[in-house]
């Protein structure tokens, strides 16, 4: 039974399957961060207001029900 456990535990310390999908997450959110510091300033409004439509429009639809 310790033998079973012992080599289940070593195999889940040198498997490296789900890494690759942990290190693209980072790279993407490095990626939107760094893009949305170097947008133009003029785009942040516009994304305020859509931002605001949708939390309005999710406030309404959880006070209608």
């Amino acid at each position: 039974m310790t033998a079973l456990i012992l080599i289940n535990f070593r195999r889940f310390l040198y498997e490296v399957d789900g890494q690759d999908l942990v290190e693209y997450a980072l790279m993407a959110a490095l990626m939107a961060t760094s893009i949305g510091v170097m947008m133009p300033g003029w785009i942040f409004p516009q994304l305020s207001a859509v931002f605001s439509k949708v939390t309005s429009s999710l406030v309404a639809a959880q006070s209608g029900s």
